[in-house]
């Protein structure tokens, strides 16, 4: 029996009553069809299984359909939940997302940001930068479509989504204090010029401090050099040794506050009853710990959200696509056994 030749474009277009030039404009994402008139065509594409020829697409349009998700690393829970959603995200676009990981390598995210040759592939990048600099931003093709995730330092002329670290890193620590824990300790402080995120969280941390009247104790005050659970162990084991030892931690993320959990448990200092913990990213983990661990959870769908939709705008209108924005993404303060005792 002789196989059945792939459907044609002109096919799907005499099948949904339209032109072929309609059919290629859902196919592609062109924003300007009538919703009506997409959920047809695409209709009848899904019944009768047509498939864009994906080589013939990206020369006629000088797209590849592919987007990059740039994350530092995606051994950490944080961005692995996040490009869960990228994902979700995009696929509803019609793009295919290829998510590559940095180490928080300078050049790689340089190459990458800069169109190398890595970078060239992609319509569009969602970048979660650790070490670029404002020279290297500055340096962009400022038309190239790119969103950026993480801390702002520096205007930049592409999209940033974020949320508020240093209001989330506040709300976080007078959860603490709120039930009149006095001694709050603080794991995740960064040292270097790049130590963006820790800089925020601590800034919040210290804020919250000063709200609640209650001293900024620098023995209480823990830098890592790295955000893993191993990191989280040492910084518990090295304040559970100070006296007086604090009753309260405000962990930076939740990989740390999962090594803190680990080195309370190897002391025998129990959680919350002799020290409540607090972590950061509200990851799967954290509600699955024992005792399950309250978390600042940052709104990763939204993040998602509204970073590929500006993506995908800037993909299919360009200059239309109007100037960069800046969208702040809520937090919410998630509160479980961890604190249950405050």
């Amino acid at each position: 029996m002789a196989r059945r030749s792939a459907v044609t474009l002109q096919e799907v277009a005499r099948a949904a009553g339209v032109s072929p030039r309609t059919v290629s404009n859902v196919v592609t994402g062109y924003p300007h069809v009538a919703p009506r008139t997409r959920a047809h065509v695409q209709s009848v594409i899904d019944r009768l299984g047509y498939r864009a020829n994906a080589a013939a697409r990206s020369l006629r349009t000088g797209r590849t359909g592919l987007l990059g998700l740039v994350v530092p690393a995606l051994d950490q829970p944080y961005f692995a939940e996040l490009a869960r959603a990228v994902v979700r995200e995009a696929t509803g676009a019609g793009f295919t997302v290829v998510v590559d990981q940095t180490d928080g390598d300078p050049d790689r995210e340089r190459e990458l940001l800069l169109r190398g040759p890595r970078g060239a592939l992609f319509d569009g990048l969602v970048l979660s930068p650790l070490a670029l600099t404002p020279d290297d931003l500055a340096a962009a093709d400022p038309d190239r479509p790119v969103v950026l995730l993480g801390e702002r330092t520096v205007p930049t002329s592409f999209d940033h989504v974020h949320i508020d670290n240093v209001t989330a890193a506040r709300d976080a620590t007078a959860h603490l204090a709120a039930a009149g824990r006095r001694r709050i300790a603080a794991i995740g402080l960064e040292p270097g010029a790049a130590a963006r995120t820790g800089r925020q969280r601590e800034a919040g941390y210290r804020l919250a401090l000063e709200d609640a009247g209650l001293p900024a104790d620098p023995r209480l005050m823990r830098y890592v050099d790295a955000y893993e659970r191993s990191a989280g162990f040492a910084a518990m084991s090295a304040l559970l040794d100070v006296d007086p030892r604090p009753d309260a931690v405000f962990c930076f993320t939740d990989v740390l506050a999962a090594g803190a959990l680990r080195a309370c448990l190897t002391r025998g200092v129990r959680v919350p009853e002799d020290v409540a913990l607090m972590g950061f990213d509200d990851v799967e983990e954290a509600r699955f710990a024992t005792p399950s661990l309250s978390s600042v959870r940052p709104d990763r769908d939204a993040i998602a959200r509204a970073a590929v939709g500006r993506l995908v705008t800037r993909v299919q209108l360009g200059d239309a696509a109007g100037p960069a924005q800046d969208v702040t993404v809520p937090h919410a303060v998630v509160r479980r056994e961890s604190t249950a005792a405050v």
